[in-house]
């Protein structure tokens, strides 16, 4: 009877479980989770938010910055890791970039570069002056 009873009794191991917010997913498997916490202030007792940040395994790379997940503490798995992906709460939507004049889809290394060197948007207009060179030219016009 003793022996019935120790076998349907197991031993559930209890880990902390985290709700927070993806930063950053740029690492193999790895994601950085940022925990936001109240907390009342000992001396002012003024609420004040605590933000912690957590390195969390990701086996499947499935998050994307911005989704809201639950974390589950685990064993060392590196340096950093201590905590896994338990789950994801909920996704973020993903929002491609799009050239508002032109109406057209670009990618991002597309849209840094012709900003970056100020080539002719898709419509063919002369890209945006600085403020610097907008202000001279007025200075010159007023000193004619």
């Amino acid at each position: 009877m003793a022996e019935t009873a120790i076998e349907t009794k197991k031993r559930v191991p209890h880990h902390k479980e985290l709700i927070g917010i993806v930063i950053s997913n740029k690492m193999q498997k790895t994601i950085v989770v940022e925990v936001t916490r109240k907390k009342q202030h000992a001396m002012y007792a003024r609420v004040i938010s605590i933000r912690k940040k957590f390195y969390a395994h990701d086996e499947n790379n499935e998050t994307h910055p911005g989704d809201v997940v639950k974390i589950e503490e685990t064993r060392p798995l590196s340096k950093l890791k201590r905590w896994k992906l338990k789950e994801v709460v909920r996704k973020t939507a993903l929002v491609p970039d799009v050239d508002v004049e032109a109406g057209t889809r670009l990618t991002a290394t597309a849209n840094s570069e012709q900003s970056a060197k100020g080539e002719k948007s898709a419509k063919g207009e002369k890209p945006a002056k600085s403020k610097k060179s907008a202000k001279s030219e007025t200075s010159a016009k007023n000193d004619k």
